[in-house]
């Protein structure tokens, strides 16, 4: 109720606006015709050209009503442009008439009124025929205007689908295996009468599902959320490895506030921990670090396991790995990259860099 007479207010004060710059026009124009001097008062100028602000508030929406009975579409150009001239020819003479009726009525009657209607008319009235297509034009322009929201927010919701999706899709593989190993590692930890730390991993194994199932509300989260729940599912993967297993974390504190896709770096360790961490019969580090460097946001998980081959083979990519790439390329474009760099027996570290958003 409140938005209509809002926008009823300002319908209003916009038609109101252009009564006064004719009622200017007008006085300037008189002004300039005699010398510098107005024998009207401001108010008699005023009045015709207020009347005219109003007659035109009144005539608008009609004409927008007539822009959608008869568009200018592909295959009615003819018709229709004919229709609006002949219309625009037509609000023209109503308008011309209209103001002599308020003439006769405010200042010098009725009195000889067929007379002067014809010899009365000047080029200015033609200004009318411009109004009528300014309107036109301007619900053209809306039209236009509201299709381009309309196929934004269109745009915007297929997006936020496709997100959901690919986070949907991560968790789905996520789950099987992770949960397999942990339950795996959870059975060990009964069996060998450690009950505490069995009870210790299952609350923390609860703990990171319900975060998994809370991502898909959030498709992008700060850096400094996405680690919390990374530093989570780390804390299970110890609880499997053991002393095999230490994690350093290094990331700038302004990189921290810097929003990235949900679930972005737990594919990247996974992928670390199989690959780098587990062939290996001792103890393995995993760091993770980032930075922001300009406009973008620097991102490392680097393990010291075997590293590739000294040919530069390497196994092949793991789903979590080629779907981390290729959400990046979805998300960012050019602007989002992934890149492998390793030594041989030193091992691999995988660079992420995306644009900042905070």
């Amino acid at each position: 109720m409140h938005n209509r007479w809002a926008r009823y207010a300002v319908y209003a004060a916009g038609w109101s606006f252009l009564g006064l710059v004719l009622s200017l026009e007008v006085y300037f124009n008189f002004r300039a015709g005699m010398g510098g001097q107005v024998d009207n008062d401001f108010v008699d100028l005023a009045i015709p050209q207020f009347g005219r602000a109003v007659m035109w508030a009144a005539m608008a929406p009609l004409i927008l009503r007539l822009r959608t009975g008869l568009p200018l579409t592909r295959g009615r150009w003819v018709g229709g442009v004919s229709f609006h001239l002949m219309m625009s020819v037509v609000v023209m003479a109503v308008f011309y008439v209209g103001r002599h009726v308020g003439y006769a009525v405010f200042f010098r009657g009725f009195d000889h009124f067929w007379g002067r209607l014809v010899p009365d008319f000047y080029g200015r009235n033609m200004i009318d025929i411009g109004y009528y297509w300014l309107v036109l034009g301007f619900g053209y322009g809306m039209e236009i205007y509201q299709r381009y929201k309309t196929e934004e927010l269109k745009a915007a919701r297929l997006e936020t689908r496709l997100m959901e999706t690919e986070l949907k899709t991560l968790r789905e593989q996520l789950h099987p295996h992770f949960l397999f190993n942990t339950l795996n590692t959870i059975s060990v930890l009964v069996r060998d009468g450690r009950s505490a730390e069995a009870t210790n991993l299952i609350a923390r194994l609860s703990s990171l599902l319900r975060a998994t199932l809370d991502a898909a509300r959030t498709p992008e989260v700060p850096l400094r959320q996405e680690l919390e729940f990374l530093l989570g599912y780390l804390e299970i993967q110890k609880a499997r490895f053991s002393d095999r297993l230490t994690v350093h974390v290094n990331v700038a504190a302004p990189a921290l506030e810097v929003r990235v896709p949900n679930l972005l770096l737990q594919p990247i360790v996974e992928n670390a921990i199989l690959h780098g961490i587990g062939p290996k019969s001792g103890p393995g580090r995993v760091e993770i670090r980032g930075e922001v460097r300009g406009e973008t946001l620097h991102l490392e998980v680097a393990d010291d396991g075997p590293g590739l081959a000294e040919d530069g083979a390497r196994p092949k990519e793991g789903i979590g790995l080629s779907n981390t790439r290729e959400r990046l390329a979805r998300i960012y474009g050019d602007a989002g990259r992934l890149a492998l760099r390793s030594l041989a027996g030193r091992g691999v570290t995988v660079e992420i860099d995306l644009p900042c958003a905070r």
